[in-house]
């Protein structure tokens, strides 16, 4: 099969570009960001894409950007913490090993801080993080092979335990 070796989920707060870049360097694998993809197709970054053009073409932009990177990335693959709200993501992902990075509220909003340069935590950030943690945990949870808690626990080791449980399930 093509595509990457493994995809990580979470919410924004979780770890997901950070633990990638680990476990790409620690599997030898190349590692790749949807939403880096997506800032490099436009020029623009997420935020200001979410201010001048919308969620909605975000959403369109990032559904490619998955699809694509899919097919043609064979790593360590990054997405975006709303890539899983999409039903044709959700399915693209099932051939796939995926990793949910879960983290909990109070850690995701010291970890987010106020929200710059995150356009859907703009205003009250520990509300809507709530919500979006709320809403999206259900879709992590149903594409993911392997759930990692993330609370008051560092990358490195984040990364040592996704590396365990692979071999575990390998086995």
């Amino acid at each position: 099969m093509s595509g990457p070796e493994l995809v990580i989920v979470g919410p924004p707060g979780a770890g997901k570009t950070t633990v990638a870049a680990l476990l790409a360097e620690r599997l030898g694998l190349e590692v790749r960001d949807t939403d880096a993809d997506v800032e490099a197709a436009t020029g623009m970054t997420v935020a200001d894409l979410f201010v001048e053009k919308g969620e909605s073409t975000f959403r369109e932009l990032e559904e490619e950007a998955v699809a694509k990177a899919l097919v043609d990335h064979d790593g360590v693959l990054a997405l975006g913490g709303g890539a899983v709200l999409s039903e044709r993501t959700r399915e693209a992902l099932r051939p796939f090993r995926v990793v949910y990075l879960e983290v909990g509220l109070t850690a995701a909003v010291q970890r987010v801080g106020l929200g710059v340069g995150r356009p859907l935590l703009i205003g009250n950030v520990r509300s809507t993080l709530k919500r979006l943690l709320d809403e999206r945990a259900p879709l992590y949870r149903d594409v993911a092979d392997i759930t990692i808690n993330t609370d008051n626990v560092d990358a490195a080791i984040v990364a040592d335990r996704v590396i365990d449980e692979l071999k575990g399930s390998d086995a």
